[in-house]
Formats: structure tokens, sequence, C-alpha cells
């Protein structure tokens, strides 16, 4: 009996546990059509790459964005991603996702490898199971089911371990890998394998043929005749390599496979400076060989064989071979899911090994640099911080003619590339710098009461005093299209805060952005500030900025409604100011003035219909349609050749009308215009209020009483009366200039100057004051006493 029991449960371990990995991958997918599920390529939320895949092997990838170009790619999976926190045991949850991952890129034309671990811990979980199993029926013969708890498992041995767990782990890759018509082949090695001649070329062979047939090599040490290393034997040179454990296996397969691409899936977010979670352990984003000796390595995982200083030793010696490595985390529940097909299109994840070192600094520096920098640039004396801006301001119109001849490099290698009104955008002109000049000075004068502006003054007890007072936000990072002549305006207001600046501008204005920046770091230079304000020109992406959560603390988009709603939904902890549209309405009221009408509507479409602050909705009271008015704004509309759009009511009224929109919600940003027909200044507001984007609408009337009742009750950063929706600007506004406008209710709202890069921070001036001093029978009482603030001279 006892034999019987022991053999079933033995042989059955494996399958119960296959029905949960079809349940779990199936579940991961529950909400895709049966049929998408015989065709992997049209289900997976993983975009399909468009990019060539074969290139010649031989030297590494310079920068993360070539990694999208990798045709064969090794996956090395360490212990403690495939293995439980109890150790004893698989972490199916995580490798169910993994071999997801693996099969979309196998899918999209790769060649893929794994490398596991995974056998031993499998191993000991069938052991203790039998051990378990076994002594459960002995004592159950003898005292009973009482004493189960109290049962000791021997210390069970690796390779023994090891033995037991190879085939149901691979049972279980080959179980998940059919999910995903994805056939796996399993191959064991030792480091005779790689030393012998014939052996290795066998295996070399092998592993071709295998590729060749879309087949998904998973490859391990052969752990249970594995003999131990020997001490310092690995890492002799390109030629040479020990395999000594799963690290060591994956770069020789690599460099052996000419792979193009070695991940390296850990515990940890890749290499960091000092031991991760010690104090001021900083994650290297990108690694050259030489950079050894400012590394700290810590101890190894809890479970694997080596540690964080041997992968570093095989990704150098895979680098040295031709083959990219990139170390990651592979067990962090929010990214595991995605890692893989993260690293591969290119994302910031983990540490990148690349032997190419860029000139510059990287861009971690650059904020590291706008921190110290815009801390600086704080303590300046208010007029010190003018005169930079000042002298920046001159220099936009000394070197004018610089400034312009970058710019005519930029339009000419953007001609044919972009539209018509981002061509528009890009240009500068003579008249634009001047404009800038006159913006600029005026953030000048008016940053002389910025930066340490009392706000309250607090007397919460005799000798203590509490101050609120102006700050600035800290590092901000602007990330801007199209437009150079941002630079300067946002450079200025940044200095007039006294905040750090990260810019990133677009590649279609990097001539013009160039030399802007340098015009800026050489004003700053008058007061030795001149790191505060920083241009990102490494290939990062948006996304991966917006993953600066720890030194960038607001975030502005200055450009389309869709940059804007990429870096809102890319944003990591990070606030973002900005609109994502900028669906303005402007209401023809039935009193509303026939000389002012056209003019208005004219400005507000037509004047620069890229413009966030563009006229898209025109609604005109019902008492309107078929009159001298109307019919003169119809006729101004077709002049301007500005293509019209019905709203539903407005297409009623016609036998004839144009298009019906198709969304009132709608930002053309283009000489397209929708109208729509309201019954009354009320039901224009609830138009707006259901259809816009809170950021400018206009009422045109001649009515006060109309137009105070639209102006008090439509909630939007900007409301006007008979003025064009383009008055929405901060330089138009007095600001200087604007950082860009914000439709948000918190902090700022409206076009954003300076003000609204400024936050507070409370002081409190006591003498010896404790709290316990004013509990119920304390000897001191709060006062609470409101007290004048100090005027300061801004002259």
């Amino acid at each position: 009996m006892l034999s019987q029991v022991c053999h079933s449960g033995f042989q059955s371990f494996t399958q119960r546990l296959l029905p949960w990995v079809q349940s779990t991958i199936l579940n991961r997918s529950r909400h895709v059509q049966p049929s998408a599920i015989r065709h992997v390529r049209s289900w997976s939320n993983i975009p399909f790459i468009t990019v060539p895949l074969s290139r010649t092997h031989g030297k590494s990838f310079a920068h993360r964005s070539e990694l999208k170009h990798a045709k064969r790619i090794v996956v090395k999976l360490g212990s403690a991603v495939v293995t439980r926190g109890d150790e004893c045991g698989l972490a199916l949850g995580r490798l169910a996702s993994i071999v997801e991952q693996v099969s979309v890129l196998q899918n999209q034309g790769r060649e893929m490898m794994l490398v596991t671990s995974g056998a031993v811990a499998f191993g000991k979980q069938r052991l203790r199971h039998e051990i378990l199993l076994s002594q459960s029926v002995r004592q159950a013969l003898h005292s009973g089911q009482n004493h189960l708890k109290e049962m000791a498992i021997p210390v069970l041995e690796a390779r023994a371990c090891a033995a037991a767990g190879q085939s149901g782990l691979m049972a279980l890759y080959e179980a998940m890998f059919t999910q995903y018509s994805i056939c796996a082949a399993q191959i064991l090695v030792t480091n005779l394998d790689f030393h012998d001649e014939q052996k290795r070329r066998n295996l070399n062979g092998t592993l071709h043929e295998l590729l060749r047939m879309n087949i998904v090599p998973i490859v391990n040490t052969n752990d249970a005749v594995v003999p131990p290393a020997e001490p310092n034997s690995d890492l002799q040179g390109v030629n040479v390599i020990s395999v000594k454990d799963n690290d060591s296996l994956a770069a020789r397969l690599a460099v052996e496979m000419k792979t193009d691409l070695l991940i390296v899936l850990s515990d940890v977010e890749g290499l960091f400076d000092s031991p991760p979670g010690s104090d001021d352990a900083k994650l290297i984003d990108i690694f050259y060989p030489g950079d050894q000796q400012s590394v700290t390595f810590g101890t190894k995982s809890r479970v694997g064989m080596g540690g964080m200083e041997a992968k570093v030793k095989a990704a150098l010696w895979a680098l040295q071979g031709g083959t990219s490595v990139v170390i990651a985390n592979g067990t962090h529940p929010k990214v595991s899911g995605h890692v893989i097909t993260d690293i591969v299109e290119g994302k910031k994840v983990g540490t990148f090994f690349s032997e190419v070192k860029p000139a510059g600094p990287t861009v971690e520096q650059q904020g590291e640099m706008a921190r110290s920098g815009g801390r600086m640039l704080a303590t300046l004396e208010p007029e010190q911080r003018a005169e930079i801006i000042h002298h920046l301001a001159d220099l936009l119109t000394d070197q004018r003619d610089e400034i312009l001849l970058a710019n005519k490099k930029d339009m000419e290698e953007a001609e044919g590339r972009l539209a018509a009104p981002l061509l528009k955008r890009l240009s500068l002109s003579t008249s634009k710098l001047n404009s800038l000049a006159i913006g600029l000075r005026q953030i000048a004068a008016s940053s002389q009461d910025s930066v340490g502006r009392v706000l309250r003054r607090t007397r919460i007890a005799k000798d203590l005093e509490l101050e609120q007072v102006t700050v600035p936000i800290g590092v901000l990072l602007v990330i801007f299209e199209s437009r150079p002549d941002c630079l300067p305006q946002v450079a200025a207001l940044a200095i007039a805060s006294g905040n750090g600046l990260l810019l990133k501008g677009g590649k279609e204005a990097s001539h013009s952005n160039r030399i802007l920046h340098l015009l800026t770091q050489e004003a700053l230079s008058t007061h030795g500030v001149k790191e505060a304000v920083q241009l990102v020109n490494t290939r990062e992406e948006v996304e991966d900025l917006c993953r600066l959560d720890k030194m960038i603390d607001l975030i502005i988009p200055r450009g389309s409604s869709q940059l804007v709603r990429d870096i809102q939904k890319a944003a990591k902890g990070i606030p973002v100011m900005g609109h994502s549209e900028g669906i303005c309405h402007m209401y023809v009221d039935s009193e509303a003035s026939v000389d002012k009408v056209t003019r208005l509507v004219r400005d507000s479409k037509c004047e620069y219909p890229a413009a966030c602050n563009a006229l898209e909705t025109l609604l005109i009271h019902r008492d309107l349609l078929r009159t001298p008015l109307f019919d003169q704004i119809i006729d101004m509309l077709r002049v301007e050749q500005v293509k019209i759009h019905a709203g539903p009511k407005f297409a009623s009224y016609l036998t004839f009308s144009p298009s019906e929109v198709k969304s009132l919600r709608t930002e053309y940003g283009d000489l397209e215009l929708c109208i729509e027909v309201v019954d009354s200044v009320q039901d224009a507001i609830d138009h707006i209020h259901k259809y816009g984007s809170s950021h400018t609408d206009v009422i045109v009337t001649e009515n006060e009483k109309t137009a105070e009742f639209f102006l008090q009750h439509v909630d939007s950063a900007c409301v006007f009366w008979n003025a064009s929706t383009r008055f929405s600007d901060g330089y138009r506004f007095g600001l200087g200039a604007e950082v860009g406008i914000s439709t948000s209710r918190i902090h700022a709202r409206g076009p954003v100057g300076l003000e609204g890069l400024l936050t507070t921070k409370w002081l409190l001036r006591g003498q010896d004051h404790v709290v316990s001093d004013f509990s119920e029978h304390g000897s001191l009482k709060y006062l609470h006493e409101n007290l004048p603030i100090p005027q300061r001279n801004t002259n």
C-alpha cells in the first residue's frame, strides 16, 4: 500500500500542476476572443516590430534604442526569478509571464533562447513532497495524524534535487509554450561541452538547427553531474570562460551563438554603484568596460550560485564578444510582466552594457547638475537673477545672425517632413527674437519679488514667529516640440523662479535649440550657475524621462495634445502640468455686435489654427440663423478657406448642410471649425461644460448682464468677453512668457508664468519652545496673531 501511495504521488506531481499552468496562461488572456488564441500575433498587447531584424554580428549595440533590431536573443532566468519565496518550488505566475513575452518575441520573427535555473528548486519541492508522503504513511500507522507537523525533513543534496526536478521543469515549460503554439527543446550542458571541440561543434549545430526550425532551446547546466567550478578559472579572456553557473553559461552561449542581445533577469533592478538597499545606492543606467572600480558589490542572491559581481563579469565578457547585455529585475510584480519586451523595445529598464561611452553626461547626471545648479540659483539675490535674464535677452538680439543661421538648417532639414503649421512653429525671425527679448525683460522685472517673498506672518506665541515664504518647486522637465523660441522663454522663467531645468526639445529643432542653450548657459555663467539649465541631447525617450521621479519635481509638456496625453500616461509619480486638449468655444449671443463677431471669429480661428488657444467650436444663438450676421460669418469662413462641420442641431435646421461632425469633442488644429446652434446662454454654458476641455471660452454680446453670467458660470481656465481666444497666452497676459497653459485645478491654471513655478515653505523662529508648554496644564498659550508682511524693495 505504501509503495502504491508513493508511486502515485511521485508520478502525478507534475501532472497536477499542468492544468494550473494552462488556466493561468488562459486567464491572462480571458478578455481575448477565442479566435485570437489560435493566432498569437493578433491578440498580444505588445506591438509588432516593423524594423528589419537582420544585422551583421560582431559589434554590440551602442544605444538602447538599437535593441529593437536584435534578431537573436538569449534570456537568462536567475534562480531568484524562477524560484518561490520559500525557495522550494517555482514561481509559476512569473514563469507564465516570461513565457508569454518570449513567445511574443518569437512570433515577431526573432530567435529566442532561454537559459534557466529552477531544476534544484523544483526537485526540492518534489522530493520534500515524497518524503512527507512516505513519513506520513508510516507515522499514521503508529501515532495518527497529530504528529505530522512535527516531522523533520532532512537536508536535501542539490544534485539529487536537480535530477528529480529537471524533467518536471521541462514539462512545465513545454505546457506553457504549447499555449502559444511554440515548440521548446531541452539542452543540458557542462563545462566540458564547451571545451571539447567535437562536443562544442555538436552543441553549436544542434542549437542552430533548433533555431532554424523556430524552436526555442531551453538550456541549463546539468546540475546532476556538473563538478564544482575551479576557483578563479573563469573569465580569463574572450576565448575562455568556465561554465560554473548560469550567468557564465548564458554569456558563453551568447558569444558561441553570435547573439545580438543577452538579457539577464535577477531579483534586483540592475547594477547599482553600491549594494542595493544601502544608503545612496544609485541604479547605473549604462555601464561601460572599465567602470568596475566605481562599483561596490554586495552579497549574492538568496538562492543563486553567483552574485552581481559574477553577472557583471559574464556581461562584460559577452560584450567583448559582440553581444549587447541588459541586467534587469525579473521579479518585480509591476514590471515583470513586460520587462523582456520593454528591454527589446529599447525602453530604459535595468542596466545596459555599452562599449560606446558618450561624450557628454548622462541624463541622470544632468538631473543632478540641474538640481545643484537650481539650488545655487535660488540663493542668488533677485537682482542677480534679473541680470542673468537681461543678459540672455541681450544675447538673443546680439547673436541674431548665428541663431537664424542655425534655424535655417533646421528649416531646410524639416522641409517636406513637417506639416505647414509645424514648420511655422519651427521658424524663427528677427521679429520673433525681438519679441522674445522684450518678454524676457518683463520676466526679469517681475523676478525681483518672486523667490523668498513672505506671504503670511503669524505670532504663534511670545518669541515664536511663523512665516510662509515662496520657494522654487525644484527641478522642472519641459518637453517641447518644434518651437525653439520656447527654450529661452522657459529658461528665463526657471531662472527667475530659482528652479533647475531639464529641457527636451524635438529633433527637428536640434540646431536652433543647441545655440539657444549655449547662449542661456553663457548668461548663467555671469553668476556661476551655468549648470542650472540642461539640454537633454542623449537618445532618451520621453517615456524614460518620465520615470526619473527622484530627479524631477514637475513635468511641463509643450506641444500637441497627443504629446501631452502620452506624457500624462507615462509619468510615474511626477506631477504633469498642462492640458491634453484645447477645445476652445466662442458663443455668439443674440445681442452680439455685427461689427465685432467676424473680427473675433477670424482672429480666433484663422490667425494661427494650430495653436492650442485657437477656436474649434462656434456656438450660434438660434435667433441668428438666416440673418445677415450669420451669412456674414459663413462668407468670411469661406473666404478664409475654413472647412465647416455641422453640429447635430445645426444640421437639422438646414436642407443642404456641411458634413455632420463626428464628435463635438474635436480639436482640429487646422482650418476646420464646428458650428452648432444653442437656444440660450445657459444652453451654451451646458454645451461647453459637456464638450469643452476647460481651456479658453468666449462670449460675444453687447448685453453686460448676459456676459457677466457667462463669465461667472463657465468653469474654464480662461473665460473672455468680446475678445479673441488667442489672448490666452503668457506674453499677452503680461507674464513675460509662459511655460504652458494648464487646465488643471490644482496649483496653477491658465497661462503659467513665474508665479506658477513657485511653491511655499514655512519658517518657524523660536527660543527653546516645546509643544508640552502649550498643553492643558502648560505655562504658555497660543496667540495666533497675524503680523504685517514686510514690503520688499523691488526697485
